[in-house]
């Protein structure tokens, strides 16, 4: 009895020893900026990420294995008599890569949810190049004047009524199957941030200019795609 009762607190202890290091080991995404615009035509998100992955998050760039990362904004207003309801909701899909043959970093937008394994169905609107892996993760974990609603979604009721929760994310499910395997349990691979809004009751008369690059914003040390004229 007292063998039996030794051993199940020696599992015991080693698994607490295993989430505690977790908890050490990870490593969270720093929040630099959130902020949100509402004009008489919409209201768009500004935010800005620290991304500074681990290094088998590295090693696999570095081995060319493109990652996506995911962002997501809804506008909901609660109700205290029912269920919350959306009232607009917007995505966004990066994927970045590593170019062996030119040694730079490739990052494409695609507006829509990414879906299936590799990201495949996804319709890219822009690409852009970059010097280095710190250019591009700030391209990536930056979203400069996003829409996210319409003006006329939040027409009705105090501007208190609403809030925005956005949320951005590594998406393991679109890694290439033999990634895919045991990376969740690794805090490398726990890339994700969210966070929450209330909307602003000022409208801001000048009216936000569209995004025009990867990140909303020009990066510093990106390179414009051959492929997109102008950009």
């Amino acid at each position: 009895m007292h063998v039996l009762r030794f051993q199940w607190a020696s599992r015991l202890v080693a698994l607490l020893g295993v989430f505690l290091g977790l908890l050490v080991h990870a490593q969270p995404v720093a929040v630099a900026q959130e902020e949100l615009l509402r004009t008489p035509e919409a209201v768009y998100l500004t935010a800005r990420l620290n991304l500074s992955p681990g290094p088998q998050v590295e090693d696999a760039l570095l081995k060319g294995v493109p990652l996506y990362f995911a962002w997501q904004a809804e506008v909901i207003r609660p109700r205290w008599y029912w269920t919350n309801k959306q009232v607009a909701s917007a995505h966004r899909t990066l994927r970045l890569v590593y170019q062996p043959l030119t040694r730079r970093w490739r990052v494409s937008l695609s507006n829509d949810a990414a879906e299936g394994v590799g990201g495949a169905g996804l319709q890219y609107a822009l690409h852009q190049n970059f010097d280095s892996l710190a250019d591009a993760l700030a391209g990536v974990g930056r979203v400069y004047r996003w829409k996210i609603a319409d003006a006329a979604g939040v027409a009705g009721g105090d501007p208190e009524d609403y809030r925005v929760e956005w949320s951005m994310r590594l998406d393991l499910a679109l890694l290439p199957r033999p990634f895919q395997i045991g990376v969740a349990n690794q805090p490398d691979w726990n890339i994700q941030r969210e966070g929450t809004l209330v909307l602003p009751a000022v409208f801001v008369a000048e009216q936000a200019r569209s995004e025009d690059t990867v990140s909303g914003e020009p990066a510093v040390g990106a390179t414009p795609d051959p492929a997109q004229p102008g950009r």
